[in-house]
């Protein structure tokens, strides 16, 4: 992984919403795969924007 990569999903990370950090740490695991999905959705975005603006 790139340190431009790496720097990219960790600004992600970092601007979760609070809902989404506590799900991923759920037991349930419908309430975990949707904060799962919503991550990997807003990391895909974040990398989009990335391409488009490199």
């Amino acid at each position: 992984m790139t340190q431009e990569l790496a720097n990219t999903v960790l600004r992600v990370i970092e601007r979760a919403p609070q809902w989404i950090r506590r799900d991923l740490d759920s037991k349930d695991a419908v309430v975990r795969i949707r904060a799962e999905e919503s991550l990997a959705a807003m990391i895909a975005d974040a990398l989009d924007s990335q391409a488009a603006e490199g």
